[in-house]
């Protein structure tokens, strides 16, 4: 007798060992069929999956995450399908599951084209109609290196030779179609119809440029179409927000190919960035931190013995001087441990916070930089607090809390939390690693908050809290961090001295709210669609004359409110109102102020906000109240 426990608690009884199909079935003919896999004592298996012995079970549907995810993943394999049908040379190498969909890779003697993947659509669509089952079958490593090698798919036989000897290796049949996966697949093509090929780009086998370069196709699959008409509905919208094509419109920025991954900053985008640097000094001096600067670059031996020459040597610019090798920094932490170093500290100076906003370099991949988002010159709102092993969790609430402040006056309120614990390749004893995690999960449950677990996702010297941001498309952007850190400070010889007046290790707290202060930019042109508050806006007011006998009243105004702080400018041009208010729409300014004989007769400005609405006359004084009232509170 087999029993099965389901989610609820409830226990189905067999007489012999079921498959997944059976057991819903048991539960009823509706579930057996939305059933795509199953999840038994925590493993994803196929339907055809059968149970062997006592176990936990749950009945993976299109309503299930996971399930999405074995939709998208046989939509990949019906796609090498559909290439092998139509382009029986193709090799097929690898497919995964991405974010909202999948890509597949093909080694092929032409380039495929858009006309190309029109066709495979359609192919891929007469395929899912058949509704042909899809089948596991285990077979040994050298027959199944052997059957791929006879069919001409050299990757595959590749992928499989690397796979230890004696390992089963799985196979998934569909129709004439035999591809290498662990699964779970779908039970048959008939349930993957929804469905989307994207593009085409390139891609090296295994990720090194010394390798062929392959064709990646890209797909999204949904389990109903809606799902997927609201999702090709947010690419649309994420594409007039692009940040790099707005930013050539309203003249923020530009990259260019002397400067890889570094930002040329243009008066108005340079504006934004200054409200957003100051914005975060106001915070970090208001939150106890005090302003350093380090020098940006520094001996190898100090970044040897922080660890970083080790666990990060190449995602650093290094130079070398009278036979010294140095390296551009990356980031500010050795440097911080150098401030704290030259004075002896006490028990009673800490908490210590330390902030920088200077350049960081990190030698990203060329192929990886992506406008203003991914760079490689960047600054960050970077700070340090050096502290107590007993101060870490007050220390990590209290920046919960500040970083909820920061992201709402920037317009975001939903966020979401994740602790990411040690990798295998780390520094320091598991001892300190545990005490480090629990710190953090516990802050957050201090903090009243939800959160997931990373495994394996820290930095090499400590677990970290990754706090990510939901922007108005409803898409994700990690950006703010806390990291516990006991071991930098001790390789670096960082000491306090303690109530007992014994010499001991400072803790070490990294912490970034918005992060790369490019990046976050960058997010922000995107979540306003180029559109800021007043606050943030790189021109919040334009004046503009009807005609010339307005001209000075205008500069009048104009210079009356640059001297309340306000950034105003003023469109004296001889061109119709109209023209005037159409072109500074599209510059997206929060207020546009036309003067003509009445208001300046009046001593009054007409009032048209961005997006059309019109205000009306009002004294210039009011407006400014108006304006003012919009910075203070920092109105989105």
């Amino acid at each position: 007798m087999t029993r099965i426990t389901l989610p609820d608690g409830s226990v189905r009884e067999f007489a012999a060992p079921p498959t997944v199909h059976e057991v819903a079935a048991s539960i009823g003919p509706g579930l057996a069929k939305a059933a795509l896999a199953g999840r038994v004592n925590g493993t994803l298996v196929d339907t055809s999956h059968r149970i062997e012995s006592d176990a936990q079970l749950a009945i993976v549907t299109d309503r299930d995450p996971d399930g999405l995810d074995v939709i998208r993943h046989s939509t990949a394999h019906l796609l090498a399908y559909a290439v092998k049908e139509l382009f029986p040379d193709a090799q097929v190498t690898i497919g995964p599951v991405i974010d909202n969909g999948f890509y597949y890779d093909f080694s092929y003697k032409r380039p495929f084209t858009p006309e190309a993947l029109g066709a495979l659509e359609k192919k891929r669509g007469e395929l899912a109609g058949k509704d042909e089952p899809v089948t596991r079958e285990v077979w040994q490593r050298d027959d199944a290196v052997k059957f791929f090698e006879s069919i001409g798919e050299r990757y595959k036989a590749e992928i499989i030779a690397s796979i230890p000897a004696g390992e089963p290796i799985g196979l998934y049949r569909e129709g004439a179609f035999v591809d290498l996966c662990r699964g779970p697949h779908v039970p048959s093509t008939g349930r993957l119809k929804v469905f989307k090929l994207m593009k085409l780009a390139g891609a090296y086998w295994r990720g090194d440029s010394k390798n062929e370069m392959l064709q990646r196709i890209y797909g999204t699959a949904w389990a109903r179409k809606e799902d997927q008409d609201a999702y090709l509905h947010m690419l649309e919208e994420a594409e007039k927000r692009d940040h790099r094509r707005l930013a050539k419109e309203l003249d923020l920025f530009h990259t260019q190919d002397e400067a890889p991954g570094m930002v040329f900053w243009h008066p108005k985008g340079w504006t934004i960035w200054q409200q957003v640097e100051q914005y975060m000094r106001d915070v970090y001096r208001l939150s106890g931190y005090r302003d350093v600067k380090c020098p940006q670059i520094l001996d190898r031996t100090l970044w040897e013995q922080s660890g970083h020459w080790e666990n990060y040597k190449d995602h650093m610019f290094t130079t070398a001087s009278e036979n010294r090798d140095y390296a551009v920094k990356p980031m500010n932490c050795p440097g911080h441990i150098q401030v704290f170093k030259p004075d002896l500290r006490s028990n009673r100076d800490l908490p210590l916070r330390h902030g920088e906003f200077r350049s960081c370099h990190r030698n990203e991949p060329s192929g990886a930089l992506h406008g203003i988002m991914r760079v490689r010159g960047f600054v960050q709102d970077d700070g340090h607090i050096f502290c107590t092993e007993d101060q870490i969790l007050d220390e990590c609430v209290k920046y919960t809390e500040l970083l909820h402040a920061v992201y709402r006056d920037f317009g975001f309120t939903d966020i979401l939390y994740k602790v990411a614990t040690r990798p295998a390749r780390r520094v320091g004893a598991d001892e300190l690693w545990d005490k480090a995690e629990h710190a953090l999960m516990e802050s957050l449950r201090r903090s009243g908050v939800a959160f997931t677990i990373a495994p394996g996702d820290g930095a090499f010297y400590g677990p970290k809290i990754e706090y990510t941001l939901k922007d108005a498309l409803g898409r994700h952007w990690q950006c703010g961090t806390m990291q516990v850190d006991f071991n930098m400070p001790h390789r670096l010889g960082a000491e306090y001295v303690a109530e007992d007046n014994t010499r001991r290790h400072p803790v070490m707290l990294h912490r970034a709210i918005v992060g790369s202060l490019e990046r976050f930019i960058g997010i922000l042109i995107e979540n306003h669609a180029g559109a800021f508050p007043a606050w943030l806006a790189p021109v919040q007011a334009v004046v503009a004359s009807i005609t010339e006998a307005q001209a000075p009243y205008a500069r009048d105004v104009a210079q009356a409110l640059k001297k309340q702080g306000f950034r105003v400018q003023c469109d004296l041009r001889n061109e119709k109102i109209a023209y005037k208010i159409r072109e500074h729409s599209l510059q997206k300014v929060p207020y546009l102020l036309v003067v003509g004989e009445k208001e300046r007769q009046a001593g009054q400005v007409a009032v048209r906000v961005r997006g059309g609405v019109d205000l009306g006359p009002m004294p210039v004084d009011a407006f400014s109240r108006r304006l003012a009232e919009d910075v203070a509170q920092r109105k989105s």
